[in-house]
């Protein structure tokens, strides 16, 4: 079986700004939860998908806001998207999709747990992690774990990775840590830009391994000693920012990968669709579900 997790947050962010906005009968709305759902129905669709989880930012905070001040919060989204964050975890666990709400952790730890705890377990052939969030490139192994951007249907295995970022998955988080992540944000250390985050990485893999002298960073003199000196003023700095990119593999999650088998929506799903104003989509989810099973 293939594992398909999906980044239910990204979705709703890209639903929210992608679709058209679309009121509920009682007024509210759920544009941005209707495009989600409808976008899971063509998942669902896809020939080989069978086991389906989705983790969601139940909170935009979590234990990372507690380590650094300026780490991402919910300020400047649009109410009405944050709104919609509780009603697409429920129409999504009554499509009967496996959902998993985080509020200490974030929804990306709860991708890298799966896949790290499911990757290797008997039946699992590989996991598929729905997200182009580059966050994520840590959790990529081999072509066991691999990132799909839906949206322009780009599959990173680990090949994949080195050629995007020039590194590999485990060294994301201290080429996050240089380069910065403005999503996030953590601003990263002067200087370091992509490129060189990545050739000295390439080397190094870890900011631990980076050596004080310039002349070993295997980069023009002048360029290495402006780099190795703004390093070392931001050392402290460049460890917390990679213990912020660093995705947590201890999420609690309850579920075994035969769990994430798609069966079909719930009693509860024809009722929500109607809430949602789009009975429409009660009516081809479960005409997914007869034709999967026929």
């Amino acid at each position: 079986m293939k594992l398909h997790l999906i980044d239910g947050t990204y979705e709703l962010f890209r639903s929210h700004f992608g679709a058209p906005p679309r009121k509920s009968p009682d007024g509210r709305e759920v544009g941005a939860t209707v495009g989600f759902v409808r976008s899971l129905a063509m998942l669902v669709a896809t020939p080989g998908v069978t086991h389906v989880a989705c983790a969601f930012d139940h909170v935009v905070e979590s234990f990372r806001n507690d380590l650094y001040p300026g780490y991402k919060t919910g300020e400047g989204v649009e109410k009405s998207l944050l709104d919609q964050f509780p009603l697409a975890e429920q129409v999504v666990a009554a499509m009967g999709i496996v959902a998993w709400p985080m509020v200490e952790f974030e929804a990306d730890d709860a991708l890298a747990t799966a896949a790290a705890r499911f990757a290797d377990q008997r039946g699992v052939e590989q996991v598929v992690i729905c997200s182009p969030d580059k966050d994520l490139a840590q959790a990529v192994r081999g072509a066991r774990v691999v990132c799909w951007d839906r949206r322009r249907d780009i599959v990173l295995d680990e090949d994949g990775v080195v050629a995007k970022f020039g590194v590999r998955p485990p060294s994301i988080p201290d080429w996050l840590a240089l380069v910065g992540d403005a999503a996030d944000g953590f601003p990263g250390i002067p200087g370091w830009g992509a490129k060189s985050a990545a050739a000295v990485l390439a080397r190094f893999e870890h900011l631990e391994a980076i050596p004080e002298d310039p002349g070993a960073l295997g980069l023009p003199p002048a360029r290495a000693a402006r780099l190795a000196e703004s390093f070392a003023a931001r050392r402290e700095e460049a460890l917390l920012y990679r213990r912020l990119a660093v995705l947590r593999d201890d999420v609690p999650l309850e579920e075994e990968p035969a769990d994430l088998e798609w069966r079909g929506p719930g009693p509860e799903f024809d009722a929500l669709c109607a809430k949602l104003g789009d009975e429409a989509l009660a009516t081809r989810v479960a005409a997914l579900r007869r034709a999967s099973t026929a």
